[in-house]
C-alpha cells in the first residue's frame, strides 16, 4: 500500500509506465488477482478485500498523476474530463459456475473437443431410450424426472447426454464433442442438492478408441484443473449407456491425499462418471458398433466448483447474493 501511495511521475509518459507496471494484463496487481485462486478458503474474503483496496488505490494514484501531468502540460488550463466515471469503479465478475465451466471447456478444447448444445425441454427418446435406459429404469420414475403434464413424452432433460444422442444420430464418426448445459431433477432443494444444476459431458467415437485413451484424457484433465501432482483412480460402476463403466476420483485437493474432513479421511474425492459407449447406444443412433468404439464422461459443474472454492451450500449458486458473488471478483 505504501509503495503505491508514494508513486511519483514527472510527466504523462511516466504515469503511463506506472499503469503498465501495476495495472496492465501482465502487471503486478493483475498477477495478484490471478493468484487469488490458490488462497485458502478461510482467507479468501480478507485477501480479496485487500487486493481490491490495492487496485483501487493504484487506479486513484496513477490517474491523479496523469491529471497532474496533463494540467502542467496545458499551462494551467484544466484538462479534467467531466464525463469520466467517478472512482472507485465497482468491478464486476463472471459467476463462479461460469468461471469453472470456462476453465473445463478450455482444457478439453485444447484436447480437440468441440462444443455441442441441445434443448433443455426434450423427448423421452433422446434422454432415455436412445441411451439404453430400460423402460423400468428408476431414472424414469416421477421422483427423478420432470414431465410435461399434457405431453408425457416431453420432459426436462435430466442429463446432457441427450445432446450426445442428437449429435450421433446426425453425424458419423469421428465425433469428439463436449456438452455443457443445465439439467433438471425432481429433488428436494437443500445444501447438498437442487432441482436444477449444471453438467459437462464429453463423447469421443472413432475407430480403435480404447479405455486407455479415456484414462489418459481424464488424467490430463485432472492435472490441468487441479495441479500437476493430482492423481486419479477409476472404480467400477454402472451406467446404462456405457460398458464398462467407472467412477473417477482425484487425490484430495485440500490435503493432497493424506486424509482430511473434506475427503472424509480417504484422501480421494469423486468428481465424475465415465466409461466405454455401450454398443447398443451406438446402434440405436445409427453408428456401426462393429467398426467404431468410443468413450463418454460426465461431471457436475457445481461439484467441481465446490472442490475448487469449498462452497458448502449449493443454494448459494442460484441466490444471487452480491456478498457471495463479490468473493469471485478477482477469480475471473
Amino acid at each position: 500500500m505504501q509503495e503505491i501511495a508514494n508513486l511519483q511521475a514527472k510527466n504523462a509518459e511516466e504515469a503511463e509506465a506506472l499503469r503498465i507496471k501495476y495495472l496492465s494484463k501482465k502487471g503486478e496487481i493483475t498477477q495478484l488477482m490471478n493468484d487469488f485462486r490458490s488462497v485458502p478458503a478461510e482467507l479468501k474474503k480478507e485477501v480479496g478485500m485487500r487486493i481490491n483496496e490495492l487496485k483501487t488505490l493504484a487506479y486513484d494514484k496513477i490517474n491523479a498523476l496523469k491529471e497532474s501531468a496533463g494540467t502542467a502540460a496545458s499551462s494551467g488550463e484544466t484538462s479534467q474530463d467531466l464525463t469520466r466515471t467517478p472512482y472507485p469503479i465497482t468491478l464486476g465478475s463472471r459467476h463462479p459456475l461460469t468461471i469453472v465451466k470456462n476453465e473445463i471447456v478450455d482444457i478439453f478444447s485444447r484436447l480437440g473437443f468441440t462444443l455441442a448444445e441441445g434443448p433443455e425441454v426434450e423427448d423421452d427418446w433422446h434422454v432415455y431410450s436412445s441411451l439404453n435406459f430400460a423402460d423400468d429404469h428408476p431414472a424414469r420414475d416421477m421422483q427423478d424426472t420432470f414431465f410435461v403434464e399434457s405431453h408425457p413424452d416431453i420432459i426436462l432433460r435430466s442429463h446432457t447426454s441427450s445432446v450426445q444422442s442428437r449429435v450421433m444420430e446426425k453425424n458419423q464418426p469421428p465425433i469428439r464433442i463436449l456438452c455443457p448445459g443445465r439439467v433438471y431433477r425432481n429433488e428436494a432443494v437443500s445444501a447438498r442438492a437442487h432441482c436444477f444444476f449444471h453438467q459437462i459431458e464429453g463423447l469421443y467415437i472413432d475407430k480403435n478408441v480404447s479405455f486407455t485413451d479415456l484414462k489418459q484424457v481424464l488424467l490430463l484433465f485432472a492435472q490441468e484443473l487441479f495441479g500437476p501432482d493430482t492423481k486419479i483412480r477409476l472404480r467400477p460402476s454402472y451406467f446404462p449407456f456405457t460398458e464398462p463403466s467407472a467412477e473417477m476420483d482425484v487425490s484430495c485437493t485440500i490435503c493432497g491425499g493424506k486424509g482430511c474432513s473434506m475427503c472424509k479421511g480417504s484422501g480421494w474425492l469423486e468428481i465424475l462418471g465415465c466409461g466405454m459407449v455401450d454398443p447398443a447406444v451406438l446402434e440405436a443412433n445409427g453408428i456401426d458398433s462393429s467398426v467404431y468404439t468410443g468413450y463418454a464422461f460426465g461431471m457436475g459443474i457445481e461439484r467441481i466448483t465446490n472442490l475448487k472454492y469449498q462452497v458448502k451450500d449449493l443454494r448459494m449458486f442460484s441466490e444471487n447474493d452480491v456478498r457471495f458473488l463479490d468473493e469471485f471478483t478477482s477469480a475471473r
